[in-house]
């Protein structure tokens, strides 16, 4: 191993999005830099970056025509950054990762296996396999490295994983797989960090709450079940995704709208949810600002919050009781608003919420005589992938 190579990034490819972040390798990687990429394929494109030296978020807009034109952007950025010539190594979320349980160096192999399966995720796997082929073709000598995002609810009993179809397409890989796993093992590690292994251990409902949005029971430290399925498009509605749709609606459009699979897919991913409800935007803070006026907004946070409640209820049974609740996310971590209807009337199962602590965003925002401990946790994705990282590259000493 090259001694002066003693940095990584991590990159993280959306449909519309290229977040990343620069470490430095260590125990405990030490966070130097992060950015992003926002809005590819609109005339509202920016690049965000926290300055190296004063710490502070500048952004700009950019012209950007597409995602390869964004992912070879943010490389040419990268290289201009104090750092980079001595990265030793990238780590690369990838949404879908089939039966792979941990982060491992990408080969050959596996770069075919995820273009074999392509077709589980078209808007997220393509734009990820790019941006591994990018930075190979230009960095060829990097040591490449696929975090799953999978792989979190790997340890999900069957009666979890099964869709009601024929045997065969279980077989052929249709099943329940889940995602946001990068963000629930960095909530759950936290949540022992501050709680200890006890609490940890417990009963446990993570609700990641987003533009894109699911909730995950853990049971003694692992997944035993997951809104999200066979696709990030399954489970709670999401700022511009369906959540779960009756099957007979697409054949309806198909039918009646003529609509082909390609422009399904698109309407329950890119035109649906939120913004399909509310009519304006996809963001929750401009629903909340404008649910007294406008019966769109108001339907819109009303059915994000019923939603939520509901799978906590479903999973509170399904883990036979309740321990604790972590709100996560952008909307989850900095919403009292929503944590307030979600949780409103859920005494039964045991929670009972501080009103002025969750209006302040405090870390526990139950009351103190509540059964459920109610945390707010902020995620850190990046930093569970410098650590998967951290962990292959120590594998291959």
């Amino acid at each position: 191993m090259n001694s002066t190579k003693h940095h990584l990034v991590t990159i993280n490819g959306g449909s519309s999005s290229i977040k990343f972040a620069l470490y430095e390798r260590g125990n405990m990687p030490r966070h130097i830099f992060s950015g992003s990429i926002e809005n590819i394929g609109t005339d509202n494109t920016t690049l965000s970056y926290t300055d190296i030296i004063t710490g502070e978020v500048t952004t700009t807009a950019i012209k950007i025509n597409g995602f390869e034109e964004a992912a070879n952007y943010v490389l040419d950025w990268l290289e201009g950054q104090p750092g980079f010539d001595s990265v030793q190594a990238m780590g690369h979320r990838l949404v879908h990762g089939m039966q792979h349980t941990k982060a491992e160096k990408i080969s050959d192999d596996l770069l075919n296996e995820l273009k074999r399966i392509r077709p589980y995720d078209p808007d997220h796997l393509p734009a990820e396999i790019m941006l591994i082929e990018l930075f190979a073709n230009r960095h060829p000598s990097l040591v490449q490295v696929a975090c799953f995002d999978t792989a979190f609810h790997n340890s999900m009993p069957l009666v979890a994983r099964l869709l009601p179809l024929p045997r065969k397409y279980f077989d052929m890989g249709i099943q329940r797989y889940g995602f946001h796993g990068l963000s629930y093992a960095y909530l759950m590690r936290e949540l022992e960090s501050i709680a200890g292994s006890i609490v940890a251990n417990g009963k446990t409902i993570l609700a990641h709450l987003g533009s894109g949005a699911s909730l995950a029971a853990v049971k003694d430290g692992k997944s035993i079940d997951t809104s999200m399925g066979f696709t990030p498009t399954s489970g709670l509605v999401m700022g511009t995704r369906t959540g779960d749709l009756d099957p007979g609606v697409a054949w309806y459009l198909m039918q009646e709208e003529k609509l082909t699979p390609q422009q399904f897919n698109h309407l329950v991913n890119h035109e649906s949810g939120l913004l399909g409800i509310y009519d304006k935007s996809a963001d929750m803070r401009d629903i909340i600002q404008n649910k007294n006026t406008d019966a769109n907004a108001a339907e819109a946070f009303d059915l994000f919050c019923y939603q939520t409640k509901k799978f906590i209820g479903a999973y509170a049974a399904a883990l036979e009781g309740l321990d604790t609740l972590i709100f996560s996310g952008g909307i989850g971590a900095h919403s009292p608003e929503v944590r307030n209807q979600v949780c409103d009337g859920l005494e039964f199962i045991g929670i009972e919420m501080d009103e002025v602590k969750n209006m302040n965003n405090e870390a526990i925002i139950s009351s103190a005589t509540s059964k459920v401990t109610v945390r707010v946790i902020k995620t850190n994705e990046e930093l569970i992938m410098a650590e998967l990282v951290c962990d292959v590259l120590d594998e291959a000493i």
